[in-house]
């Protein structure tokens, strides 16, 4: 997987190294393209030979990486082959490297269909929940305060069967769009369920979630108005502290969400 500055080996066998600089990386060139790169000896390719990772360990010769595709068309990596001895590929061994990459994309895109919700783009609650765990995870280690939020939109049933079901999609898309702009861009948000909301923050307390809570009131309100839709647009919240011996996992730490929000709910 190649981001802005790093390329990460995220299933790899034959090879120690975990990550490597972008700079210096062949998928970084490999994922500019939409076919096999391949080179037959880097050593003698003059965009290659004096790379470190040919000059030095793991003394790279062959490379041939096919990108592979996001669901959306977007190029996040390769699937790659390397050796320290130059090699020639077949047609047939293109064909069936390409084969392999389709497997890989078919596989990512089954994975995005269970962990992202359909109608919002938000994290499934499976989804959310993978990505939440790793987030307690680094947040335990670095002593940083996390607060969930629990979102309820107030009496939408009525909403569908008062209008249809067109404007309930409207109405749950638009609260979902609007969680991601009013919280940060560091903060985890899912649909949880029917007209049920998650959000994660990390880094903030309860003031600070406080905070933000009432900038999103006010642009929740303010765009509404846009929306011309006529009923008013209500839903409690519920916040909760993490702890990690109060809440040693994710799961635990939505019912808490859920429960706090029948007990305790902040109506807006």
């Amino acid at each position: 997987m190649v981001d802005a500055n790093r390329q990460w080996f995220k299933s790899c066998v034959g090879l120690d190294a975990r990550e490597t600089g972008r700079d210096i990386s062949f998928c970084g060139h490999a994922i500019l393209d939409n076919k096999t790169f391949y080179i037959e000896d880097a050593s003698i390719d003059s965009r290659f030979h004096d790379n470190p990772l040919v000059t030095g360990p793991p003394h790279i010769r062959f490379y041939a990486g096919r990108p592979i595709k996001a669901p959306n068309g977007h190029n996040l990596g390769t699937l790659c082959i390397i050796d320290s001895k130059p090699k020639k590929l077949s047609t047939k061994d293109f064909t069936v490297l390409d084969d392999l990459a389709k497997t890989v994309e078919e596989e990512l895109e089954s994975l995005q269909l269970a962990t992202v919700d359909e109608l919002t783009g938000l994290s499934s609650t499976r989804g959310f929940s993978q990505l939440a765990t790793h987030c307690l995870s680094m947040a335990e280690r670095q002593k940083a305060p996390i607060t969930f939020a629990y979102f309820d939109l107030d009496n939408f049933k009525p909403i569908n069967d008062n209008n249809n079901y067109t404007t309930g999609d409207r109405v749950l898309k638009f609260f979902a769009e609007q969680l991601k702009e009013s919280f940060r861009s560091s903060d985890l948000f899912s649909r949880i369920g029917g007209d049920e909301f998650a959000v994660l923050l990390y880094n903030a307390n309860i003031d600070k979630s406080q905070q933000l809570l009432e900038r999103f009131k006010h642009d929740l309100a303010t765009n509404f108005q846009n929306m011309d839709i006529k009923f008013n647009l209500e839903f409690s919240v519920s916040f909760v502290s993490y702890d990690p011996i109060s809440h040693p996992d994710v799961d635990t730490l939505i019912r808490r969400g859920a429960e706090e929000l029948i007990n305790n709910p902040v109506k807006v």
